[in-house]
This record gives structure tokens, C-alpha cells and sequence, in this order.
């Protein structure tokens, strides 16, 4: 609920209140994001959603809109700790992808961390890293700080509907 509220509305709805927000959302129908599975276990998690319903992103001063195109973002990514470097994100990613593609998106734009040297600290990376977005086939369109990048994954509006431009 992060990026789909005010920071004000935020830490106002902190806990169950977000909880039973977002519940809310699933119950009207609309699909927030996707979840990754091992057999019957659920081990990730990806937020992606029409820009415009993420509200946050419009008022970042890092991470403002770069055109005026419309896009689908992912926001968020959540890999249980054992399931953690093991290509998780990337498979989310993926299927993200196919997500908007099956929705009729035309661009699907993501907001990694770029680390430095060091290892990023797991809590820290919920945006994804910049590698993984690589991997799954996106490509750089920003640089907005030294430690952020604006990914796109441009769908091709025929029916194939997944080639990368």
C-alpha cells in the first residue's frame, strides 16, 4: 500500500488498516500483482499495476514520470529468504510482462536499486536490482540518482505482443 497512498495515508493506516485496504482491492477484481510459487508454496511476490494507480510515483522527486507515455509499473518485489538469489525476481519479471501484455499494456517500467560495490542488504532491495531487470529483458531509460534506475519493457502492440523494441 505503500506506493498507492500518500506518506500521510500511509503511517495513518499502518497495519491492519492497510492490511484490509489492500484486501479490498483484491476483492474488487483488480489484480495488484502477481505471486511466484514452488509446487503449492508461495515464495514472491511482484506489485504491478497501471502507473496511475500508484500515486506515490507521481509526486517522487526521483522517480517522477520521464514522458508523458503510459506505462505500467512494478513497484515491489518480495522473495522468501530461502528462495533468495535464485532467479526468483527475474522469473517475476517475466511474467509481469506477460501480465500486461495479456491487459493490453504497451510499456512496463521498474524502478531498481543500483547497487555499489557491497552486497545490497535484502530489506533494503523491495524495488528490485538493477541486474535482475536486465536479465529479464529490460532496458535503461533513466538515471535519476546514482543508486536508482527507470527501466522499460516495450511490448509490441501486435499480437505477439512481447518483443522488447
Amino acid at each position: 500500500m505503500w506506493w498507492r497512498q500518500t506518506g500521510r495515508e500511509f503511517e495513518a493506516n499502518k497495519g491492519e488498516r492497510n492490511r484490509v485496504a489492500f484486501k479490498a482491492i483484491v476483492d474488487s477484481g483488480e489484480e495488484p500483482g502477481l505471486l511466484a510459487y514452488s509446487r503449492s508454496d508461495p515464495i514472491g511476490w511482484c506489485a504491478v499495476a497501471p502507473r496511475e494507480a500508484t500515486p506515490r510515483l507521481a509526486r517522487s522527486r526521483i522517480l517522477k514520470p520521464i514522458d508523458d507515455q503510459p506505462v505500467w509499473s512494478i513497484t515491489c518485489f518480495y522473495v522468501a529468504r530461502p528462495r533468495r538469489r535464485q532467479g526468483v525476481s527475474v522469473a517475476l519479471l517475466k511474467a509481469a510482462i506477460e501480465f500486461v501484455a495479456r491487459h493490453s499494456g504497451r510499456m512496463l517500467e521498474g524502478y531498481p536499486i543500483v547497487p555499489g560495490k557491497d552486497r545490497y542488504p535484502d530489506g533494503f532491495a523491495f524495488p528490485g536490482l538493477l541486474s535482475a531487470f536486465e536479465t529479464a529483458g529490460f532496458h535503461e531509460v533513466a538515471r535519476p540518482s546514482a543508486t536508482r534506475a527507470i527501466l522499460r519493457f516495450e511490448l509490441d502492440p501486435s499480437a505477439a505482443g512481447l518483443r522488447r523494441h
